[in-house]
């Protein structure tokens, strides 16, 4: 059964589109597999390297505004923004991750949320390039690919799964890797990873480009289907809405950060009908599954398949009890 969930996953995902005739939940569904990139994007850093960034939201911020601005001031088509994008926010990580991976623990994390709220204050002041508060708009999305176009929502949809699935299946070659082996023993102990030979400081680092260049594509892909962008793409809320998924589904799972997107990203969109109520019962809702579920959703799945299930081995009440696992 949990082979074949991934299989049933993408097929249920593959039929979504097709089932939601309605604009606006199929605009819901695009936005939900294009954050659950993003959030996969924060799991390499957090749940394999064990680092918590809360700069996640500048490097979709800036992956955004790289499609956004190359669109509209140079005339440079989707496809060609969209890679631009991503290596700019995979070499803006390598920098930047070289720098606040000096600092370890609670240091690190106030590093890099202090350089996303940098990064989200000069989007929002440099109005020469960003429009400050006005934003972009006039954003064009993906144009077609040979026979393929992308100008319906079911077609954006569509292209937002490929991403997505293509995202999980790197993750899932990263994790299964020496390199994520590398990265989960950095994970588990800085200083024993260092005493057999890893070089800690690269690995964290490689860890922390691959994130954000996860959530360069992210941004990217957000611009282009949505259109219109401005500054509170890159602010520090976005930051914690995916730290939220992430937490939701279970960190350092392969399958965790997808459902936590789906669930707490859907869950506030059908609360969004109760107006000032919202905050308190998705609030209340968060604190008990955090409560009874602390490894989230994918822990919760493993602890179920390992629970040990007892049946008669005999067909009647004397010859014995067996276990399996």
């Amino acid at each position: 059964m949990r082979r074949a969930l991934p299989s049933i996953a993408l097929g249920v995902a593959a039929l979504l589109p097709l089932a939601l005739r309605n604009e606006y939940y199929l605009q819901i569904l695009t936005q939900a597999y294009v954050l659950a990139i993003s959030a996969c994007g924060l799991n390499v850093i957090l749940g394999l390297a064990g680092q918590l960034s809360l700069a996640h939201s500048a490097f979709f911020g800036i992956g955004a505004y790289a499609v956004a601005l190359l669109a509209t001031k140079a005339g440079v088509p989707f496809w060609g923004g969209l890679p631009a994008g991503v290596l700019l926010c995979g070499a803006v990580g390598f920098v930047i991750g070289s720098i606040c991976l000096r600092s370890r623990g609670h240091y690190f994390a106030i590093f890099t949320l202090a350089v996303g709220i940098i990064i989200h204050l000069v989007i929002q002041k440099w109005e020469s390039l960003t429009h400050g508060h006005i934003g972009v708009i006039g954003i064009p999305g993906p144009g077609p690919l040979g026979p393929i176009a992308f100008d319906s929502s079911v077609a954006r949809s569509y292209l937002a799964l490929f991403f997505l699935a293509l995202t999980v299946a790197a993750t899932a070659r990263l994790v299964r890797s020496p390199v994520g082996r590398t990265l989960m023993a950095v994970r588990e102990s800085e200083a024993l990873a260092a005493a057999v030979g890893i070089d800690v400081m690269a690995a964290k680092r490689m860890a922390f480009t691959i994130s954000a260049a996860l959530a360069g594509l992210a941004g990217g892909l957000f611009a282009g289907f949505i259109g219109f962008l401005g500054p509170e793409a890159a602010n520090v809320e976005m930051t914690f809405n995916t730290l939220l998924y992430v937490m939701v589904g279970g960190i350092g799972s392969l399958s965790g950060p997808v459902a936590g997107t789906f669930i707490v990203y859907g869950l506030s969109q059908v609360l969004a009908v109760l107006q000032q109520f919202q905050m308190v019962i998705f609030g209340l809702a968060l604190v008990l599954l955090i409560l009874f579920m602390p490894s989230g959703l994918a822990g919760a799945w493993k602890a179920f398949g390992r629970r040990p299930v007892r049946r008669s081995l005999g067909g009647g009440g004397g010859l014995g009890e067996g276990v399996v696992r």
